[in-house]
């Protein structure tokens, strides 16, 4: 082929990608927004319906499905405050239902009859003690609760009958210990107790004799998490990665204490694991590379269960019928969130029960993300995220955003994400960088950034440029940084203590001050305060040296690049303090700030409307400072 064919071709290619950049239709977060999500509940008591969590209302409220023509009725209407399907009932339609007050998280418990009246039963004028539901018994003739309101802190355990509606008290938790299962004689409950943010034991606690026995006693770290018990209450099932880098599952003999490895996949977690109501089936999840694949074993014969007919994506919540005829299921992929399903075991059909792309959105405009690894400064292999935008090259440089995820210790996946698709669709390249740290990627990988918070962990966000460096197509002069909760404070460190690394910073929900943030946790996390206070240091100890160091708002003298602050007036983990004194040091520096307060806002966005506002802001805040 000669040179003027050469240059020909390379203008035919150059003109592609240029008319694929231009014919890509860009969205507004509104129209991201009108994307529906849902959840699934449970099943009626005569696999008719099914109860779902929705959100087409602008908050979620509880809906129910109809199984046979697909009609879904919207059954609370909340205008202010999200409220999560429970359960139906287990003989008729009524249902229960968890909601609280515009995101504080001070959960309470209601009831809607079959006729539609509605029934707190969690009346309560605290504004600290908070109530969880547990599940209904297998005799369905109660239901389990869960309740502060003794202390304030603790949470005890009840049995509420369903003929009286009358809470009794049947575990008093002195002990600091949070309940995992009850089996199904009611005989035995699993309790967990954490020692670190990954590290915890199990205990079998007897309810007749009122006695814990501990049964994961182990050398060094191990997570454990229960999986539930046999029918017939003998064995009990739990996942945990005791001696080994992913989790597996064991079975526990509760007459012997005998342990056995029961399930395992290499190089993979098990992240979760139960079974179908008469035992018919096992459900389990396995975890690899941010996505999560399912595998079903018919028990009997210990073979996995081929379904036919399954429509392709990440398969999620699965809920096997009473019958064990019906199944119900999520699917979600990169360009699709999630939608139900609904599988018929012995006539192999599937029907999609929800459709909950905005029909104005074409799925070609978004981009397929890909699973990477960097390098970090010391060698460690990063896995992240990376979204492309369509007609990003070397001859069309784009901005780039790091997009950090909350924790510590959460991680960012491969489903569907509104806010990167968003963001990409608007021509900036999105890596969500998996720090060290992060969940998913083993034991050692978690525990890698423990006391070592805002260091280690941010500096593997600091040396991800190298790796944006290295795709062509990424305009260096125009990297910023972006997170929610653990990753907003990321995003101030690295405008603290990295001034130079990133153009821009956009906190959401992200505390400044960790000395106060430890100290201020919910009263409801009493639990949890103390693996917390390992893992990040105790702010009453030596350790308030370090927690000082690495707190932005001591050193936002610092901060010399624009930033904006998105923050929740009643959010009880990082409380708007964080967020209105990091906001006024930094302005204080000259350094353009941009600030919303969402006054009906927890930690995180339950309400469509500011969510639109708060990532439309972000996007006109990223245009005018990171792509000038």
């Amino acid at each position: 082929m000669n040179l003027t064919k050469i240059t020909s071709l390379l203008l035919g290619l150059l003109s592609v990608l240029i008319l694929d950049a231009q014919s890509v239709k860009q969205y507004s977060y509104e129209q991201f927004t009108d994307n529906v999500s849902v959840y699934a509940s449970g099943f009626n008591h005569d696999e008719t319906k099914l109860l779902i969590g929705c959100d087409e209302s602008g908050v979620y409220n509880v809906h129910s499905i109809d199984l046979e023509t697909g009609k879904m009725t919207q059954l609370t209407h909340s205008d202010n405050s999200a409220q999560w399907a429970s359960a139906y009932f287990p003989k008729n339609d009524a249902f229960l239902y968890q909601g609280d007050t515009e995101g504080n998280e001070i959960y309470h418990l209601f009831m809607v009859d079959e006729k539609g009246n509605k029934k707190e039963l969690t009346p309560d004028t605290s504004s600290v003690n908070r109530y969880s539901f547990y599940g209904f018994s297998r005799d369905k003739q109660s239901f389990f609760l869960g309740s502060t309101k003794r202390t304030g802190k603790l949470t005890d355990v009840y049995e509420v009958n369903l003929d009286v509606m009358e809470p009794e008290m049947i575990y008093e938790n002195s002990e600091n210990l949070t309940l995992n299962d009850i089996s199904d004689d009611k005989k035995y409950f699993v309790l967990s107790k954490p020692n670190t943010t990954s590290d915890n034991n199990l205990y079998l606690y007897d309810v007749e004799k009122k006695e814990s026995k501990l049964i994961t006693e182990h050398e060094g770290t191990a997570s454990y998490r229960s999986s539930g018990f046999s029918n017939d209450s003998k064995s009990l099932f739990y996942t945990t990665n005791e001696g080994g880098e992913y989790s597996y599952l064991m079975r526990y003999d509760l007459a012997t204490g005998k342990k056995e490895k029961f399930l395992e996949e290499k190089g993979a977690s098990v992240a979760y694991a139960y079974t179908s109501f008469d035992e018919k089936y096992r459900i389990v999840g396995i975890d690899k590379d941010a996505q999560t694949t399912l595998k079903i074993y018919d028990i009997a014969s210990g073979k996995e269960v081929k379904f036919p007919n399954l429509p392709e994506g990440e398969i999620g919540g699965v809920r096997i019928s009473e019958s064990e005829k019906l199944m119900v299921f999520s699917i979600q992929s990169a360009k699709q969130p999630s939608n139900l399903y609904l599988y018929d075991i012995e006539k192999a059909t599937c029907k999609q029960l929800t459709d909950n792309l905005n029909p104005e959105i074409n799925p070609d405009d978004l981009v397929e993300p890909e699973h990477i690894t960097f390098k970090s400064f010391d060698g460690l292999e990063i896995p992240s995220i990376l979204y492309k935008p369509h007609g990003a090259s070397k001859e069309n440089k784009v901005p780039a955003l790091l997009m950090i995820h909350g924790g510590p210790g959460g991680q960012s996946r491969m489903g569907y994400n509104s806010i990167a698709q968003f963001l990409c669709n608007h021509g900036y390249t999105i890596l969500a960088v998996n720090n060290r740290g992060s969940s998913g990627y083993g034991k050692t990988f978690n525990q890698a950034d423990d006391q070592k918070h805002g260091e280690a962990d941010l500096m593997d966000c600091v040396e991800s440029k190298k790796y944006l460096e290295s795709l062509g197509y990424v305009d260096m002069d125009k990297v910023g940084i972006m997170g929610g909760s653990y990753g907003g404070y990321m995003t101030l460190a690295a405008l603290t203590y990295h001034p130079q690394a990133f153009e821009v910073g956009v906190d959401i929900f992200g505390p400044s001050n960790w000395l106060r943030t430890l100290k201020s946790m919910p009263p409801w996390w009493e639990s949890f305060r103390k693996a917390m206070f390992a893992e990040m240091g105790d702010p009453s100890t030596a350790d308030s040296l370090r927690l000082h160091k690495i707190s932005p708002l001591f050193h936002a003298k610092n901060i010399e690049k624009p930033l904006m602050v998105l923050q929740g007036a009643n959010d009880p983990r990082v409380l708007q303090v964080e967020s209105d004194e990091i906001v006024e040091a930094v302005r204080k520096n000259g350094v353009p700030v941009e600030y919303i307060v969402f006054e009906d806002e927890g930690h995180g966005f339950l309400k469509s409307e500011n969510e639109i506002e708060g990532y439309e802001a972000v996007l006109k805040f990223l245009d005018k400072y990171l792509r000038k």
